[in-house]
């Protein structure tokens, strides 16, 4: 039985991909340092302006500051050459860190849900100029880091979640605005924890697929935008191709994507063969890291049945 690997063929053709570049380090950068001074910020004046909307927007601001230096962090270990020891090198790294960023968030969401129906149990007077203030500043803040990551947020998991975050954080502090004026043209102080509750829907709902994304990855799932039915199809229509088992397609970090398969191949292969259904797999399914078994067929592979793994 003949055994045939192929990584990284420098014939790989790369139109249609959509990696994320790795000089992030200038937008991480700033979306800490600015969102950090944000964070001081909002809980300064929340505390004086008796706000709970703009308190509860500092916390998941500050756990959106933490989940930028997680990002940050995997990035750079992403970037690591492999080891003897960790023959992949660090990438899943990026994957931990989504999964840790989803949790934080749910942590945030829940936090601010419990003060808001608190608050709604014991209303309280609301400072509501510096509320819009604030919030204002928010916006402009969370709005220019999310333009940061905005090229990115289709190649990396990491990135698209920090541009979501980004993104819904100016949304939010558009809705803390929305709040204080409307305390202060009506008087209506339970508006401050119903804008609480609204800020922590709008954050699980722009959690959710980042959270679902991340767990599926850590689980080594089928990436988003791959369907492993269209991989085998594609093996299957291959010249000479008469059977294909042991397929496993799974993350080796949050942009790149790796895939083994056993190919029956009665005819025997080369390396052109090889080359080229590599290259195509970059090009249609982003696959970049595959290795491929060609087996002549003669004698049964042992992980040939569908329930062996």
């Amino acid at each position: 039985m003949a055994h045939h690997h192929d990584h990284h063929s420098h014939e790989h053709s790369h139109a249609g991909h959509s990696h994320a570049p790795d000089n992030f380090g200038f937008a991480f950068a700033v979306g800490i340092a600015l969102n950090t001074a944000f964070v001081a910020a909002e809980l300064v004046f929340g505390y004086a302006a008796n706000s709970l909307a703009l308190i509860s927007d500092a916390v998941h601001n500050f756990s959106d500051v933490i989940a930028l230096v997680l990002a940050w962090a995997a990035g750079w270990l992403a970037r690591r050459r492999p080891t003897e020891r960790h023959t992949y090198g660090y990438r899943r790294a990026s994957i931990l860190a989504a999964l840790a960023n989803a949790g934080l968030l749910l942590i945030a969401v829940g936090a601010i849900a419990v003060e808001a129906i608190d608050r709604i149990r014991q209303p309280a007077e609301v400072a509501g100029w510096t509320v819009v203030w604030v919030a204002a500043l928010g916006i402009a803040i969370n709005g220019t880091t999310a333009l940061l990551f905005m090229r990115g947020r289709e190649g990396d998991l990491n990135i698209r979640g920090a541009y979501l975050h980004m993104a819904a954080d100016a949304g939010v502090s558009a809705g803390v605005v929305v709040a204080a004026l409307a305390i202060m043209l009506t008087g209506w102080l339970w508006v401050d924890p119903a804008i609480s509750l609204v800020i922590a829907a709008v954050v699980l709902a722009s959690s959710w697929g980042l959270a679902r994304d991340s767990v599926n990855l850590a689980l080594d799932g089928v990436p988003r935008g791959i369907e492993l039915a269209e991989v085998r199809d594609y093996f299957g229509q291959l010249d000479g191709v008469t059977e294909v088992h042991d397929l496993h397609v799974w993350a080796m970090s949050t942009n790149e994507t790796a895939l083994t398969a056993h190919l029956v191949r009665p005819g025997g292969s080369d390396d052109s063969f090889l080359h080229d259904v590599c290259a195509e797999l970059s090009h249609r399914f982003n696959i970049d890291h595959a290795t491929l078994q060609i087996e002549a067929g003669t004698d049964a592979c042992k992980l040939a049945p569908a329930e062996v793994v």
